[in-house]
């Protein structure tokens, strides 16, 4: 064979398997650690405190803090009644619980965890629960008043109730005076004005049936809805425009989106699954991998810093609660850590 053909061939073959040998080498997204923690109660979100690597995990009656770099526990939020969530703000230092059977919201030092006070008069069943930096103000979302409670943190006092056209779900903050939150039982999405505190626009979800969690790509201007009907829905938070759908699992409650990957995530807690979609460009979404997790996996939330997806979980057993929701077996509570290894 003549040197200069000999050289060609060499490189094609380089050429036809190096993408093969690329592929075959990066490492799966799975489940790489699971965090037991036990104990009784049920759960909602987790929220993760990057600057203290703090992760939240709500208990139904406290929170529990988990230590990011030792996977271990440092520390009880207690006195929160049926709480939702954990809204972080890192500008004042201090975290805020929305507490659904009280009706009120606890404030707590973010760097100590110890408690700073509580707000009552919130609507009934405060449930989301978010941080507005544009406003510096706290919104919860309240399930069974369909309205969001605006409350003052420097005041420790609920300001002004905005009237929502329905039951409210997860809620986005974009940083620039805008609050989205969709609206499960009418499925719809609402546009907030945070400073005026007024409903701007809402907007349709169909064919998006229950919509609950909410992902927000903030330099792309893209929410991202998650539905019970396999269906995450794009829209344009500019203009309110549907711009794409996309096929996830079943029982989703969470989405979250990793601007550094341009990946966005549904956790799918009757499928037990995570489906990870690609944002090729804001108006285009490739389902790129379906990552099995658990049954019961349906909350979850981002390090932004590792990347890594965390979920909570237990094992159904076989009895039903009055709801008709399988009961969890003793102590089987667990937090998933999802990542590369």
């Amino acid at each position: 064979m003549k040197p200069l053909l000999r050289s060609a061939l060499f490189l094609s073959l380089a050429t036809l398997f190096a993408p093969l040998h690329a592929a075959a080498t990066v490492p799966t997204t799975k489940i790489i650690e699971r965090l037991p923690l036990g104990g009784p109660g049920g759960w909602d979100y987790l929220s993760v405190d990057a600057p203290h690597r703090h992760l939240f995990v709500s208990r139904g009656d406290r929170v529990v803090v988990v230590d990011l770099a030792s996977g271990k526990p440092v520390g009880t939020l207690t006195g929160t009644a049926g709480v939702h969530g954990v809204a972080i703000a890192d500008d004042l230092g201090q975290g805020f619980t929305s507490n659904g059977k009280s009706a009120s919201v606890t404030v707590f030092d973010l760097a100590t965890l110890k408690p700073l006070g509580s707000i009552t008069g919130t609507g009934q069943n405060p449930d989301a629960i978010l941080y507005d930096s544009a406003s510096h103000q706290v919104f919860t979302f309240n399930g069974r008043s369909a309205s969001a409670s605006v409350i003052d943190p420097a005041k420790r006092a609920v300001i002004a109730t905005i009237a929502l056209p329905g039951k409210p779900e997860f809620a986005q903050a974009d940083g620039a005076g805008h609050v989205y939150v969709n609206i499960e039982d009418k499925a719809e999405l609402v546009e907030l004005d945070s400073r005026s505190n007024a409903v701007l626009h809402t907007w349709s979800l169909a064919p998006c049936e229950s919509p609950s969690g909410l992902a927000l790509d903030n330099a792309h201007h893209r929410l991202f809805s998650a539905c019970d009907n396999r269906l995450m829905a794009v829209t344009d938070a500019n203009t309110g425009k549907q711009v794409a759908t996309v096929p996830i699992g079943d029982g989703p409650d969470a989405a979250v989106f990793d601007p550094a990957a341009g990946m966005i995530y549904s956790s799918n807690g009757q499928s037990g699954t995570i489906t990870a979609v690609h944002e090729d460009d804001a108006n285009h979404y490739t389902v790129v991998a379906t990552i099995p997790t658990q049954k019961s996996a349906r909350t979850m939330t981002l390090d932004p810093q590792t990347h890594r997806l965390y979920l909570s979980a237990a094992t159904p057993g076989t009895r039903k609660n009055a709801r008709g929701w399988p009961e969890m077996l003793p102590n089987s509570f667990t937090v998933l850590v999802v990542g590369r290894p």
